[in-house]
């Protein structure tokens, strides 16, 4: 396959891993009203056992298991996956709450969340629209919480947690379902001792409900692996300034949906947040892609 063919995929990959993450909401707005926990549980358990069988039909399993005896890789993933958990049970819970507008600020903000993570962290400097594009996002954070008397707080604990999580990702060693697969391995006995404590308790939904909610569970593994196979590919063949382009499709997705299938209120102090917000991601994205083209050219 030639060097176009190859980014032409890879922009494809990218678009429907996306697009899948942009749509999760219409998904788990099926499972309701089983409790966020359960969905949680289940996604985890079924996860981790579909990633690995992706990593023995790879033939790579044997290595992963391997990386179990390095402690620092160890702590890592362990970190992550509480983050990751704890990320996922905020935006199941939102999305069944009638909170998927507020959920999707969350991941519109999650790039300047990393921008603030590569200061503290590796003392990055910013440029001056970069600074501009930090001041009007949190303008547009402080305006939503004097609208609504508190802070946007569903938005930034997705955009810390998932912030934090990626900081973790940078400095672990394993690729995107290797990490995956370790993360949920971490979390998933916790997970599946709610899941036997919910079903003793007789508040187990699992087999105790109609037939294609009980599949939905199960695919709630799908849904978390098939995107990231799609990411891990496109990643490999696509320019980072696209994708970081690109990765804006999943918050938009999200944000539609809860308007304009969920009917959740819009009203005009939230347009006026939320203006803030993707003005500056408008001048974010437009001065990394100038930068990026800048230095290509050098």
């Amino acid at each position: 396959m030639s060097a176009v063919s190859s980014r032409v995929s890879g922009i494809w990959l990218a678009a429907a891993a996306y697009t899948q993450w942009g749509l999760l909401p219409v998904y788990w707005k099926w499972l309701h009203p089983t409790p966020a926990s359960q969905i949680l549980c289940h996604r985890i358990v079924w996860s981790f056992l579909l990633l690995g069988l992706v990593l023995t039909l790879r033939g790579t399993g044997r290595q992963w298991l391997r990386r179990l005896r390095d402690a620092r890789t160890l702590r890592i993933y362990t970190l992550s996956g509480l983050l990751l958990t704890a990320n996922w049970f905020i935006y199941i819970w939102a999305v069944n709450a009638g909170l998927i507008v507020e959920a999707s600020l969350g991941y519109f903000m999650n790039p300047l969340v990393n921008v603030c993570l590569g200061i503290f962290f590796f003392h990055e400097r910013l440029r001056p629209l970069q600074w501009l594009a930090f001041l009007l996002a949190a303008a547009g954070v402080v305006y939503l919480t004097v609208i609504y008397g508190r802070l946007p707080w569903i938005g930034l604990a997705l955009a810390l947690t998932f912030g934090v999580y990626g900081l973790l990702r940078k400095w672990g060693p394993l690729s995107s379902v290797e990490g995956l697969s370790f993360e949920t391995m971490v979390v998933a006995p916790m997970a599946l001792a709610i899941l036997l404590w919910s079903e003793y308790q007789g508040a187990g939904v699992f087999g105790h409900s109609v037939w294609w909610k009980n599949l939905l569970l199960i695919g709630a593994g799908i849904v978390t692996a098939l995107p990231l196979l799609c990411f891990a590919a496109a990643a490999r063949v696509t320019d980072l300034s696209l994708m970081g382009i690109l990765q804006y499709i999943a918050p938009t997705l999200q944000f539609l949906v809860g308007v304009i299938i969920y009917h959740e209120p819009f009203t005009g102090a939230r347009v006026t947040g939320f203006l803030f917000i993707w003005s500056a991601l408008l001048v974010f994205s437009l001065e990394g892609l100038w930068n990026h083209w800048h230095f290509r050219k050098r």
